[in-house]
């Protein structure tokens, strides 16, 4: 049996006198969409974090794929093949949509301090080859139409759909998607939602994903954990988690009744 993609053990997480994570373990299985749920406060941008190297924990370790990634930095993880989106989406304001992929792909020639000067073949080489991916990855996100656009002209659904082309650029293969659903009309929800599900179908990309829209993570997601005040409270399949009592209580106490 192949290792998890992603393994919490123990994870405690403290900010000050307040702990955010209070021994944490949980699981995503190589080759799944696991869902993170849990009320406002209840830990879970936290994990992702822990997860993707902005907080290292105070206890417990992170594992992606066997390995103790435990407090190393995001630009270690980001070459490691691990991505993160965010509930609100950064992007790079004064670039085009399409540059927003480019400047994504790892490894690039021009990174290189003597390269502009001495290898501009290779380099302009490259950027075209990169530049085909990248409105490769638009096609497919149905957003090669807004390919020269800046950013900034986007709709908030549409620059989370670039934070996602932006992970697939980098090469990742397991993905944190941060509450894909805030901020979205579900035209466009449904569009997302289909283009994780495909994905992770048809090229076996991991996702981990926050997010509130319980009716969502019951189509996308299996397993479901289930988080409250910085304790893992629940975890299996989505209709036993909603069935939980304690997972009832802990949505203030309103009834999340299985379809």
């Amino acid at each position: 049996m192949s290792a998890p993609a992603i393994e919490l053990r123990g994870v405690v997480k403290r900010f000050g006198g307040f702990t955010a994570l209070d021994g944490v373990s949980f699981a995503v299985p190589e080759g799944s969409i696991t869902g993170l749920i849990g009320p406002n406060g209840a830990g879970k941008s936290t994990a992702f974090s822990v997860i993707a190297g902005f907080f290292p924990p105070e206890e417990g370790r992170v594992l992606l794929r066997g390995q103790d990634i435990t407090g190393l930095a995001p630009w270690a993880l980001h070459a490691r093949g691990l991505a993160r989106t965010f509930q609100i989406p950064r992007l790079f304001q004064r670039l085009t949509v399409l540059e927003n992929l480019m400047v994504a792909a790892r490894d690039q020639a021009g990174e290189a301090l003597p390269a502009p000067w001495f290898a501009r073949g290779r380099i302009a080489r490259e950027e075209a080859a990169l530049r085909a991916r990248a409105m490769a990855v638009l096609e497919r996100l149905n957003l090669a139409r807004h390919a020269d656009a800046p950013a900034t002209a986007l709709s908030g659904g549409q620059k989370k759909l670039v934070e996602l082309g932006r992970a697939l650029m980098s090469g990742a293969r397991v993905i944190l998607l941060d509450e894909p659903a805030a901020g979205v009309n579900r035209t466009l929800l449904r569009d997302i939602a289909a283009t994780v599900a495909r994905l992770n179908r048809e090229e076996g990309i991991t996702f981990l994903v926050i997010e509130h829209d319980l009716e969502l993570v019951a189509e996308l997601c299996d397993p479901v954990h289930c988080l409250a005040e910085g304790r893992l409270i629940a975890s299996g399949g989505m209709d036993a988690v909603r069935a939980d009592p304690v997972v009832a209580e802990a949505y203030l106490g309103m009834a999340i009744e299985p379809e």
